[in-house]
Formats: structure tokens, C-alpha cells, sequence
């Protein structure tokens, strides 16, 4: 494939090298890789990243669609270049992390391989940057896809990257976006809590107070709201997670 048409490839599916050198460090040491750290990159491109997270870990394997673009990435003891896409990746069955670039249009899709992920330890994601401030509650709100997982996995904003720091210019910052999976889980029952938070979801009653006492009472639910100094009418998408898990505790004993 010719450069420029991997150009309008990559514009396709919404993906801008990295360019800028303080923004690859930046991106990199929100990572917070140590050495011997098996790691997996997302769209090296033309190695931009690449270049810098092997200087962090000799454990690094590196993923491009893009044959041309994979075969200019320069070689080293300890990095790993794979032709192919990342999304049909096997994940490693030991401790590992994700780094990486990812195509805006894809990022729904690489957060769901990454949380799917049984033994992920993190993963660090240049995504737009209100996909970031969304998922973590930068907003004010917070998405049922975050509260559903955030007795496992913490989600965070990292810091923003301008888009003056990728080539071709997008029309939006970028953020970055850190996942860490919990070493002790904060929900013993996984199957319960999504039942939980599936329910407060359905906006059924309204409000998620009104939701909860359809299924817990009234009487027991304004109880658990006013322990976790819950307004009765607060929406849903208000409430934060840790009080969510304290609903959780209260309510579905």
C-alpha cells in the first residue's frame, strides 16, 4: 500500500499518528510500564511509540494492519512486530498491558477486548478526548458501562494531548485514557452487581431511587439512599461509583 493511501486509511477509521515527541513520552509514561512488563501496542504505524515504549521494557509486541507500515518499524532485541489486526489478537495467558494509538472508530472495540481480557493489568489508550472525560466521569455523569465495571477496573484521565501533536491534524484533543484492572475486586458477586446496575439503568421509576424501590421497597431503599447521602431525586448518571457500590451493599444483601 502506497503512503498515501495508508494515509486515507488511517483517516478512515478515524486514526492520526502520534508525531509530536513530548506527547509519545507523554503517553507512554502514563503507562507506567516497568522492565520485564509484557506489553502490547496497538497500531505502531511507523514506530513513533514503538520506539519509545522499548526503551521501558524488552517485552514489547507491537501490532499493524498495515504490512508496509510494520516493515518500517525498526527492528530491536526484545520487541515483537505482528502484521494483523489487533482485535483478533489472543490475549496472553500471564500478566500483561496494552498501549497504544487506537483508531477513534474502533475505540468502543478495543475497550472491549481489553476489559475481556482475563489477565490485563492495564491499558493506556489515546482515545478522543470525550470518549476519555466521558467514561470517567469528567462530565459530571458517569456512563453504566463505568459503574458496570468499576468494582474491577478503575478508569482514569490521564492528562489531554492537543491535536497538534498528530499528523494528519484531527479536529479534536485527545485524551488519555488509563484502565487498571484491580488486584482484589470490590464485588465478590460479578453476576449480582451487573444485575444491580442493569436494573438502576432502566430508568423505570424515573429517577434511580424510584428505579430501586420498584424492586427493594420503598421504605428499605430511602434507607440505603440517605446512608449513602443520595438525594431522592437524583438521575441516575449522577450517582458515583462508590456510591453505587454502597447502594449495592445495602440493598441486594
Amino acid at each position: 500500500m502506497a503512503l498515501h493511501e495508508h494515509a486515507r486509511a488511517r483517516r478512515a477509521f478515524g486514526q492520526n499518528l502520534l508525531t509530536d515527541p513530548r506527547a509519545v513520552r507523554q503517553l507512554a509514561r502514563a503507562a507506567g510500564i516497568d522492565p520485564g512488563d509484557l506489553v502490547y501496542e496497538i497500531g505502531a504505524g511507523r514506530g513513533n511509540l514503538t520506539r519509545e515504549l522499548a526503551r521501558h521494557t524488552d517485552r514489547l509486541i507491537a501490532y499493524e494492519l498495515d504490512p508496509a507500515m510494520a516493515a518500517a518499524v525498526p527492528r530491536r532485541p526484545g520487541l515483537t512486530v505482528r502484521t494483523g489486526d489487533f482485535l483478533r489478537a489472543v490475549p496472553p495467558r500471564e500478566p500483561f498491558r496494552v498501549v497504544g494509538n487506537i483508531p477513534y472508530a474502533l475505540t468502543a472495540a478495543v475497550v472491549e477486548w481489553c476489559l475481556d481480557a482475563e489477565h490485563l493489568e492495564s491499558a493506556t489508550l489515546l482515545t478522543q478526548l470525550e470518549y476519555a472525560r466521558k467514561r470517567t466521569g469528567d462530565y459530571g455523569r458517569w456512563t453504566r458501562l463505568t459503574v458496570a465495571t468499576w468494582p474491577y477496573v478503575r478508569w482514569d484521565l490521564a492528562s489531554r494531548v492537543p491535536r497538534t501533536a498528530f499528523r494528519p491534524v484531527p479536529r479534536v484533543d485527545g485524551g488519555i485514557l488509563h484502565l487498571h484492572r484491580r488486584s482484589v475486586p470490590l464485588v465478590a458477586d460479578p453476576v449480582a452487581w451487573r444485575r444491580f446496575v442493569h436494573l438502576g439503568f432502566t430508568g423505570r421509576g424515573g429517577s434511580l431511587q424510584a428505579t430501586m424501590q420498584l424492586r427493594y421497597g420503598a421504605r428499605r431503599t430511602s434507607a440505603a439512599f440517605r446512608a449513602a447521602r443520595l438525594a431522592p431525586d437524583v438521575p441516575v448518571g449522577e450517582v458515583w461509583p462508590e456510591r453505587w457500590l454502597t447502594l449495592f451493599q445495602l440493598l441486594d444483601r
